[in-house]
């Protein structure tokens, strides 16, 4: 048992390596540039993202002259299409370096496309509590596979099986950890120490780590479907706010940030262009009746669109429930009772009503022809000019009537000389 943790203990350390205790002096000359076998950490969704890693850790390997590449995988679904699988699968059967597959650390699983990656390697073991199945109809051909991968497959493609299962149906051996699994790899070499109280094997072989780059996995992170749909449409909603505002802020450069992640990761997963319009759709006709202040035609037009756009926005992709609920609930809440609050709060004032603003005396803060923006009691309003009367940047205006949160202004002299004319 020493033994064996010994090897344990040494693998866990990234990069891990040498021995210790060798008495042969050309071994220990050796043991200074031992070995590597390559681990490539697969989680989350297959997307191009993971598979252009995958291909990129081969490249290196071969490069490097790796004893092997292990495939440590908890992944249950991909959004790379076949032809993409087809050719990830293509690599891995051509690479100089063996790839191999471990399913772990306990609880782990592989399923759907990435799980049926595994019946193309030729080591395959799982930990325990680990699952391997529900693949989906099978987009690999039949003769790169493993035989007894063809011959679950029936059983694999509906349902996921345990790592003992796995065991019994010949797919795959155990392997508690990943040294474990290391250990047992060819040409992967250790050593005895015995220079303590007991025996310990230690590895010459060295064992290297790799995971996606810092910008790689926030893309990959923006590239899954619940993500990019609850980003989609929380920048939509901050541009909709940004708009009803004076100027450009914060909440528009975030909004605008975030809009374009959430349209980068539809473009990385089967998206349906026509239910992403939808959501567009509802997008605008929440903004219509905010502009109002108060929901009418268009927030029941622009609710439907967000159901069956949220409901219908993937390709053979389901969204959780709970992503869902975040989704349409939260715009629908948003855009009815927290935009026109908020709105409100930006543009308006501390005097409480608004009656006082009729006959107002103003200014625009830019040209008003039909619409802009003017300054009254030091808060600014978007305006538009009664009778397509326009208004200069800097003339003075007067408030002739309030429509929701839009004023409607005429010029301050023209509005006096009618008074007059009036009197008169």
């Amino acid at each position: 048992m020493a033994v064996v943790l010994g090897s344990v203990l040494a693998l866990s350390v990234p990069g891990s390596a040498t021995a210790a205790g060798s008495a042969d002096p050309v071994a220990a000359a050796e043991s200074t540039q031992p070995d590597v076998v390559d681990v490539v950490e697969v989680s989350g969704y297959l997307d191009p993202i993971m598979a252009d890693f995958i291909e990129r850790s081969i490249d290196k390997a071969e490069a490097d002259g790796s004893l092997a590449l292990v495939l440590q995988v908890n992944s249950a679904r991909a959004t790379v299409d076949d032809e993409r699988l087809l050719e990830l699968a293509d690599r891995i059967r051509g690479s100089d370096v063996p790839v191999t597959m471990w399913v772990g650390p306990s609880g782990a699983v592989a399923a759907g496309r990435v799980g049926q990656l595994a019946g193309l390697v030729g080591d395959l073991a799982l930990a325990p509590g680990s699952e391997l199945g529900d693949l989906g109809a099978r987009a690999l051909p039949a003769e790169q596979l493993t035989e007894p991968f063809v011959q679950a497959y029936p059983r694999l493609q509906s349902q996921k099986v345990s790592f003992s299962e796995a065991i019994e149906l010949g797919l795959a051996r155990e392997a508690p950890t990943l040294p474990f699994f290391v250990l047992d790899l060819p040409g992967f070499e250790t050593e005895i120490d015995d220079s303590g109280d007991e025996p310990v094997r230690v590895p010459v072989s060295r064992v290297r780590f790799a995971k996606l780059a810092l910008l790689d996995q926030f893309m990959h992170v923006a590239a899954s479907p619940a993500v990019a749909y609850l980003l989609l449409l929380a920048g939509a909603g901050l541009l909709i706010f940004e708009l009803y505002t004076a100027g450009v802020g914060i909440a528009g450069a975030l909004g605008a940030v975030t809009f374009l992640l959430g349209c980068y990761g539809l473009t990385a997963l089967p998206a349906r262009w026509w239910a992403v319009a939808l959501l567009m759709v509802a997008m605008f006709g929440y903004a219509v009746d905010i502009q109002i202040g108060v929901p009418r035609a268009w927030t029941v037009i622009a609710t439907a669109c967000l159901v069956v756009g949220s409901l219908t926005l993937f390709s053979g992709l389901m969204l959780s429930w709970v992503t869902l609920l975040a989704g349409i609930v939260g715009v629908f809440a948003g855009m009815v009772a927290g935009m026109p609050a908020m709105v409100r709060t930006r543009f308006g004032t501390p005097t409480i009503g608004r009656d006082w603003m009729i006959g107002a005396i103003g200014v625009a803060r830019d040209a008003v022809d039909p619409e802009g923006v003017v300054v009254i009691d030091g808060a600014p309003w978007r305006a538009r000019t009664q009778r397509a009367t326009p208004v200069a940047e800097g003339d003075s205006v007067r408030v002739m009537a309030l429509q929701g949160l839009i004023l409607t202004v005429e010029p301050a002299d023209e509005s006096a000389e009618a008074d007059t004319s009036g009197n008169g």
